[in-house]
Parts: C-alpha cells; sequence; structure tokens
C-alpha cells in the first residue's frame, strides 16, 4: 500500500487526514466544474455537493489516491450532469459565458467568435460528449484516464470522441458560415 492509499484510509477516521486530501482535490474538480458548467457559481456549488458525496461515502471507497481521483472525477461528472438536467438553464449559463469572454477578449474579436461557436457547439453536445472533450482537452486526461473515470473501456472513448469532434466541427463550419453571411449583409 502507497502513503496515497494510506491517505484515503486515514481520512475515513482522521480530520486532518481528510482536509489534507481535500486540498489535494479541490482544485482540479473545481476547474472541471468550471470547464463544464462556464459559470464561476454554479462550479462552486456543484463542487460543494460533490465533497459533500465523498464526505458520505468515503468510508465505502477502496483503492489508490489514483484511483480516488477517478471516483472524485466521476462523482463530479455526475453531479454537473444533475445540475445542468435539473436546473435546464444551459442557453442563460451560456450566454453569460459568451459576455465574460466578450469582456476578456474584446480587442480581438476574432478569436471571440470562435470562442463563442465553440461555447455553443460544446454546449448542443450530449453530456456524455461534453464530459469527454472537457476532461481531454480542458484538464488534459489521458484516455485511459476518461476510461475509467466514465466506466468504459479506452477504445468506447476514443470512438466517442471522434464523434463529438466531427459533430463539433460541423456546428463550428456551420456556425462561421452564418456568421461570415450575416457579417456581409451589414457591412
Amino acid at each position: 500500500m502507497d502513503e496515497n492509499s494510506g491517505l484515503v484510509i486515514q481520512a475515513c477516521s482522521d480530520k486532518a487526514a481528510f482536509v489534507q486530501l481535500y486540498h489535494r482535490h479541490y482544485d482540479v474538480i473545481f476547474r472541471y466544474c468550471a470547464h463544464r458548467l462556464f459559470d464561476r457559481t454554479a462550479a462552486e456549488d456543484v463542487t460543494s455537493e460533490v465533497f459533500l458525496k465523498m464526505v458520505e461515502n468515503i468510508y465505502s471507497f477502496r483503492g489508490t489516491e489514483e484511483q480516488f481521483s477517478c471516483w472524485l472525477y466521476r462523482i463530479a461528472t455526475n453531479a454537473v450532469n444533475q445540475y445542468l438536467r435539473r436546473m435546464n438553464r444551459r442557453n442563460r449559463l451560456f450566454r453569460a459565458a459568451c459576455e465574460k469572454s466578450n469582456e476578456v477578449v474584446a480587442d480581438c474579436e476574432e478569436s471571440t467568435e470562435k470562442l463563442i461557436l465553440l461555447k455553443e457547439g460544446v454546449l448542443t453536445l450530449k453530456p456524455r460528449y461534453q464530459t469527454i472533450i472537457t476532461l481531454r482537452f480542458f484538464e488534459n486526461l489521458k484516455m485511459n484516464d476518461i476510461a475509467e473515470i466514465l466506466g468504459s473501456s479506452p477504445g468506447t472513448v476514443r470512438s466517442q470522441l471522434a464523434r463529438a469532434l466531427v459533430k463539433l466541427r460541423a456546428k463550428m463550419s456551420i456556425g462561421e458560415t452564418a456568421q461570415s453571411a450575416g457579417g456581409s449583409k451589414d457591412d
């Protein structure tokens, strides 16, 4: 048993070990939630739910800290998907993210438009595709880790990622065509 496995086991009965485990994983789980939701407040709420579920279920966890990390991502994925279903506010979250993007990248209009198209395209995908794209490109996780988080085989994740990227590219090219056609009318 490695030191990390010991920390997970210690966290079941030792508050200090639990706090250490929490601090090790909070930032990555929060960042993942923020990338999926495009809203800091919502990401904070969902991250809180993830760690509450961790507290409630840590006693049943058996494995290494690496497996623990995948377990937390799985909890986070479920919590994000549940949040999106429960709130049914995807369009409002997207608009808020676009406004924030416009403020940050105001002097680079083309990049902003592409970022908006990307966010819009990602939000139109199935939740599973959103999850895979977020874990792969925003969190830089390997296919094996994504597969473990989603409870799938790496081959399945690879094929789903390929399908998601084809759909995303198609949506972005349609969006770029629509924007360029719309832009020529106004010029």
